[in-house]
């Protein structure tokens, strides 16, 4: 027999501190690897060789199987990463379009299609099923490691507010996607550069998307690095307390 839930008679204590999947974004070139690699224990799974000027722990994946077998390999090594970033997530959604052909092929619709790309279904029908490849491969990364941190490219777009046009500084992904990646994380990061130092914004704003549920990260600005005497040092621990 099931035990009945019992409702709570006193505010409960809150479960998680630091965020279990943080989303950051930035313009090219800004130092993403770079302060990934600054993260100990951080396994940096590198999806378009940005990681090879970098010493890190890193491994290329150029597709999902390469992918499954690094997770069944960190399986049966116990789960050694504490933190696992996907370098980046804007390539992750082209790496999972063949799991969504099969999706939608095991589909009495889609028994019959040949092509490679659900995308040129007719009327945007194909969304749906590279929404739902997506999550599954994201859901089973979130497996492998306590704390995941999805790293992406910026999506620089035109907004008329109020007659004028203004730069909104958004994650690169597709539509829905994006959406629910956003809604989903725990923390939104948007990663930019002041001279030698690299900060991450939390700051919630209009035009740029940000924010977080930690109390540490809400609505701040934090120095993640920075150069000092040619050496590049950061500080996670105000990320990860």
């Amino acid at each position: 027999m099931t035990e009945t839930m019992k409702l709570p008679t006193s505010k409960v204590k809150i479960d998680r501190v630091n965020p279990k999947r943080l989303v950051i974004y930035s313009k090219p070139k800004t130092g993403k690897t770079t302060s990934y690699a600054g993260l100990e224990n951080n396994l940096i799974l590198d999806l378009e060789d940005g990681s090879d000027y970098v010493s890190a722990l890193k491994i290329k994946v150029n597709s999902l199987n390469e992918l499954r077998d690094i997770g069944k390999q960190i399986k049966d090594a116990n789960y050694p990463y504490k933190y696992i970033t996907v370098d980046t997530v804007t390539v992750l959604e082209d790496l999972v379009k063949p799991l969504a052909v099969k999706i939608y092929k095991a589909t009495s619709m889609g028994k019959n299609f040949d092509g490679d790309d659900v995308i040129k279904l007719a009327n945007g029908a194909g969304y749906m099923y590279l929404r739902e490849a997506f999550f599954q491969v994201l859901d089973y990364i979130d497996t492998l490691a306590p704390h995941i941190i999805l790293s992406g490219h910026i999506k620089d777009k035109q907004v008329d507010d109020k007659g004028e046009l203004v730069q909104a500084a958004n994650i690169d992904l597709t539509g829905k996607i994006k959406s629910l990646i956003c809604s989903q994380a725990d923390a939104i990061g948007y990663m930019f550069r002041r001279g030698n130092e690299t900060y991450l914004s939390f700051k919630a704003m209009d035009d740029v998307t940000c924010g977080a549920r930690p109390e540490h990260l809400k609505n701040k600005e934090i120095l993640l690095a920075e150069e000092v005497d040619g050496v590049y040092k950061t500080y996670w621990d105000k990320i990860y307390k």
